[in-house]
Protein backbone atom coordinates (compact mmCIF):
# COMPACT_ATOMS: atom_id res chain seq x y z
CA UNK A 1 0.00 0.00 0.00
CA UNK A 2 1.36 3.40 -0.94
CA UNK A 3 1.37 6.43 1.35
CA UNK A 4 -0.27 9.72 0.38
CA UNK A 5 3.19 11.07 -0.51
CA UNK A 6 3.67 8.22 -2.97
CA UNK A 7 0.20 8.69 -4.44
CA UNK A 8 1.15 12.32 -5.14
CA UNK A 9 4.34 11.22 -6.88
CA UNK A 10 6.68 11.83 -3.96
CA UNK A 11 8.62 8.62 -3.47
CA UNK A 12 11.98 9.48 -1.94
CA UNK A 13 15.10 7.32 -1.88
CA UNK A 14 17.95 8.14 0.49
CA UNK A 15 21.47 7.14 -0.56
CA UNK A 16 24.40 7.14 1.84
CA UNK A 17 26.87 4.93 -0.07
CA UNK A 18 27.37 4.56 -3.80
CA UNK A 19 23.92 6.03 -4.45
CA UNK A 20 25.35 9.39 -3.36
CA UNK A 21 27.59 9.58 -6.43
CA UNK A 22 26.13 6.94 -8.75
CA UNK A 23 22.36 6.62 -8.40
CA UNK A 24 21.79 4.74 -11.66
CA UNK A 25 18.08 5.52 -11.88
CA UNK A 26 15.82 8.28 -13.18
CA UNK A 27 14.74 10.91 -10.66
CA UNK A 28 12.89 14.23 -10.84
CA UNK A 29 14.59 15.98 -7.94
CA UNK A 30 17.68 15.51 -5.79
CA UNK A 31 19.00 17.20 -2.69
CA UNK A 32 21.71 16.73 -0.10
CA UNK A 33 19.92 15.25 2.89
CA UNK A 34 20.50 13.66 6.26
CA UNK A 35 18.96 11.17 8.64
CA UNK A 36 19.16 11.32 12.41
CA UNK A 37 20.18 8.60 14.85
CA UNK A 38 22.28 6.65 12.35
CA UNK A 39 26.00 6.47 11.63
CA UNK A 40 27.74 5.20 8.48
CA UNK A 41 30.20 2.30 9.01
CA UNK A 42 32.27 0.03 6.72
CA UNK A 43 30.81 -3.12 8.23
CA UNK A 44 29.28 -4.72 5.13
CA UNK A 45 31.17 -7.04 2.81
CA UNK A 46 30.80 -6.60 -0.94
CA UNK A 47 31.17 -9.85 -2.82
CA UNK A 48 29.17 -8.77 -5.87
CA UNK A 49 30.29 -5.18 -6.63
CA UNK A 50 33.52 -4.06 -4.92
CA UNK A 51 34.97 -7.47 -4.14
CA UNK A 52 34.48 -11.17 -4.72
CA UNK A 53 33.50 -14.00 -2.36
CA UNK A 54 37.10 -14.96 -1.51
CA UNK A 55 38.22 -11.30 -1.19
CA UNK A 56 35.25 -9.14 -0.21
CA UNK A 57 35.43 -5.39 -0.31
CA UNK A 58 34.08 -3.23 2.49
CA UNK A 59 31.14 -0.94 1.85
CA UNK A 60 28.97 1.13 4.14
CA UNK A 61 25.90 0.33 6.13
CA UNK A 62 24.16 2.21 8.91
CA UNK A 63 24.27 1.53 12.63
CA UNK A 64 22.16 3.21 15.27
CA UNK A 65 23.83 5.89 17.35
CA UNK A 66 21.96 8.39 19.50
CA UNK A 67 22.57 11.95 18.38
CA UNK A 68 24.34 10.93 15.16
CA UNK A 69 23.61 12.52 11.79
CA UNK A 70 24.37 10.75 8.51
CA UNK A 71 24.55 12.90 5.39
CA UNK A 72 23.71 11.52 1.98
CA UNK A 73 21.59 12.37 -1.02
CA UNK A 74 17.82 12.13 -1.43
CA UNK A 75 16.16 11.46 -4.77
CA UNK A 76 12.50 11.99 -5.58
CA UNK A 77 11.30 9.38 -8.03
CA UNK A 78 8.15 9.89 -10.10
CA UNK A 79 5.37 7.46 -9.34
CA UNK A 80 5.54 6.10 -12.92
CA UNK A 81 9.23 5.15 -12.36
CA UNK A 82 8.91 3.87 -8.80
CA UNK A 83 8.39 0.14 -9.42
CA UNK A 84 11.16 -0.14 -12.02
CA UNK A 85 13.54 1.88 -9.81
CA UNK A 86 12.88 -0.27 -6.74
CA UNK A 87 13.25 -3.46 -8.77
CA UNK A 88 16.63 -2.29 -10.07
CA UNK A 89 17.74 -1.20 -6.60
CA UNK A 90 16.63 -4.51 -5.07
CA UNK A 91 18.91 -6.25 -7.58
CA UNK A 92 21.78 -3.81 -7.02
CA UNK A 93 21.55 -4.11 -3.22
CA UNK A 94 20.94 -7.88 -3.17
CA UNK A 95 24.18 -8.59 -1.30
CA UNK A 96 22.61 -8.27 2.14
CA UNK A 97 20.65 -5.04 2.16
CA UNK A 98 17.01 -4.67 3.17
CA UNK A 99 14.64 -1.76 2.62
CA UNK A 100 13.78 0.59 5.48
CA UNK A 101 11.59 3.67 5.58
CA UNK A 102 12.87 6.61 7.65
CA UNK A 103 12.25 10.35 7.85
CA UNK A 104 14.81 12.29 5.84
CA UNK A 105 15.75 15.94 6.14
CA UNK A 106 16.27 17.78 2.88
CA UNK A 107 19.05 20.36 2.95
CA UNK A 108 17.77 23.92 2.59
CA UNK A 109 14.17 22.74 2.72
CA UNK A 110 13.54 22.70 6.46
CA UNK A 111 9.77 22.61 5.99
CA UNK A 112 9.99 19.25 4.21
CA UNK A 113 10.83 16.04 5.99
CA UNK A 114 9.48 13.24 3.79
CA UNK A 115 9.75 9.57 4.52
CA UNK A 116 12.55 8.08 2.47
CA UNK A 117 13.38 4.54 1.51
CA UNK A 118 16.92 3.35 2.10
CA UNK A 119 18.80 0.08 1.95
CA UNK A 120 20.61 -1.01 5.12
CA UNK A 121 22.66 -4.12 5.77
CA UNK A 122 21.96 -5.77 9.10
CA UNK A 123 24.00 -8.15 11.23
CA UNK A 124 21.98 -11.15 10.09
CA UNK A 125 23.00 -11.07 6.43
CA UNK A 126 25.70 -13.44 5.13
CA UNK A 127 28.01 -10.61 3.96
CA UNK A 128 28.00 -8.70 7.23
CA UNK A 129 31.60 -8.27 8.42
CA UNK A 130 31.19 -6.04 11.47
CA UNK A 131 33.73 -3.70 13.04
CA UNK A 132 37.44 -3.78 12.32
CA UNK A 133 40.32 -1.41 13.11
CA UNK A 134 40.68 1.40 10.57
CA UNK A 135 44.14 0.27 9.40
CA UNK A 136 42.82 -3.24 8.72
CA UNK A 137 39.78 -1.87 6.86
CA UNK A 138 42.19 0.18 4.71
CA UNK A 139 44.23 -2.95 3.90
CA UNK A 140 41.09 -4.82 2.89
CA UNK A 141 39.89 -1.90 0.73
CA UNK A 142 43.24 -1.66 -1.05
CA UNK A 143 43.14 -5.35 -1.96
CA UNK A 144 39.53 -5.61 -3.12
CA UNK A 145 38.17 -5.39 -6.63
CA UNK A 146 34.91 -6.61 -8.10
CA UNK A 147 32.66 -6.27 -11.16
CA UNK A 148 31.81 -2.63 -10.32
CA UNK A 149 35.44 -1.62 -9.84
CA UNK A 150 37.93 -1.29 -7.04
CA UNK A 151 36.96 -0.85 -3.42
CA UNK A 152 39.38 2.09 -3.34
CA UNK A 153 37.35 3.87 -6.03
CA UNK A 154 34.19 3.36 -3.96
CA UNK A 155 35.77 5.04 -0.92
CA UNK A 156 37.42 7.91 -2.80
CA UNK A 157 34.31 8.75 -4.86
CA UNK A 158 32.06 8.65 -1.80
CA UNK A 159 34.52 10.82 0.16
CA UNK A 160 34.67 13.35 -2.70
CA UNK A 161 30.87 13.52 -2.88
CA UNK A 162 30.60 14.08 0.87
CA UNK A 163 33.24 16.82 0.77
CA UNK A 164 31.34 18.46 -2.08
CA UNK A 165 28.26 18.53 0.18
CA UNK A 166 30.31 20.19 2.91
CA UNK A 167 30.49 17.21 5.26
CA UNK A 168 33.50 17.81 7.50
CA UNK A 169 33.73 14.59 9.50
CA UNK A 170 32.54 11.11 8.71
CA UNK A 171 33.95 7.55 8.87
CA UNK A 172 34.28 7.69 5.06
CA UNK A 173 36.54 10.73 5.29
CA UNK A 174 38.62 9.08 8.04
CA UNK A 175 39.12 6.00 5.88
CA UNK A 176 39.92 8.12 2.83
CA UNK A 177 42.65 9.92 4.83
CA UNK A 178 44.03 6.58 6.02
CA UNK A 179 44.13 5.29 2.45
CA UNK A 180 45.94 8.41 1.22
CA UNK A 181 48.51 8.13 4.02
CA UNK A 182 49.15 4.46 3.28
CA UNK A 183 49.39 4.89 -0.51
CA UNK A 184 52.86 4.30 -1.98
Amino acid sequence: MRSSQEAEGESWIFGYGSLVWRPGFVFVETSPAWIEGWERRFWQGSTDHRGVPKAPGRVVTLVRKAGAVCWGRAYRVASRDRDATLSALDERERGGYARELLPIHLSGKSQRCPMGLLYRATEGNPNYLGPLALARVAQQVLGAKGPSGTNLEYVTRLAAALREMGVAEDPVLCLDRQLRESAP
